[in-house]
């Protein structure tokens, strides 16, 4: 259990980065480009999930499968997460009318709580943690 508190802190920590690149670009292309937040948003969650593959393979999971697998599964979660991505910030800014920022915060935690389990137990599998 120890293991996999520890384990969840640096997925956190790896999830802190990817949402700098993530925010970033959000509100790059909002503040600055004038694209709307949604599509924004997308655009972000994809850097973010780049920035989060190559970080949580050396550094959170520290898996040894080869890149073709991983990769493949990490594309398949994250495009789940991308669609949940999309589908929480229409709920929240288009739906609910919130702001931007706030319907973003509150889908990056839902998303994250789906990214940690499937990325865990399916794309590095628990038994290639360290």
């Amino acid at each position: 259990m120890a293991d996999l508190f520890r384990q969840f802190v640096r997925f956190l920590g790896v999830g802190c980065i990817s949402a700098i690149g993530h925010y970033g670009l959000l509100i790059l292309l909002v503040q600055v480009a004038g694209v709307a937040a949604v599509p924004a948003s997308s655009a972000g969650a994809l850097l973010g999930a780049w920035i989060n593959y190559s970080l949580n393979y050396r550094f959170t999971f520290r898996s040894s499968k080869r890149h073709a697998e991983s990769v493949s599964k990490f594309a398949v979660v994250a495009l789940i997460g991308l669609l949940l991505n999309t589908l929480f910030m229409w709920i929240g800014v288009d739906r609910l009318g919130l702001h931007y920022l706030l319907s973003q915060v509150l889908t990056t935690g839902l998303v994250m709580v789906w990214s940690f389990v499937a990325n865990r137990f399916w794309t590095f599998h628990a038994g290639d943690s360290k």
